[in-house]
């Protein structure tokens, strides 16, 4: 295998990697706040709740 060709592989496996735990996070958070939380799952994504959250931590 070219160096080249290795390096292009183990690029597509980073980004692979990173998208899977983007798309994890996602789902993770709507299941946390939907079904832990019982609140509704698509109001993870409005940017008041994480305001919210960020305040805790601030």
């Amino acid at each position: 295998m070219s160096t080249q060709r290795y390096i292009l592989v183990s690029l597509v496996k980073i980004l692979l990697v990173v998208l899977l735990l983007i798309l994890l996070f996602i789902a993770g958070t709507m299941i946390g706040y939907g079904v832990i939380g019982e609140g509704n799952p698509l109001k993870v994504f409005q940017p008041s709740l994480w305001l919210h959250i960020r305040d805790f931590f601030s």
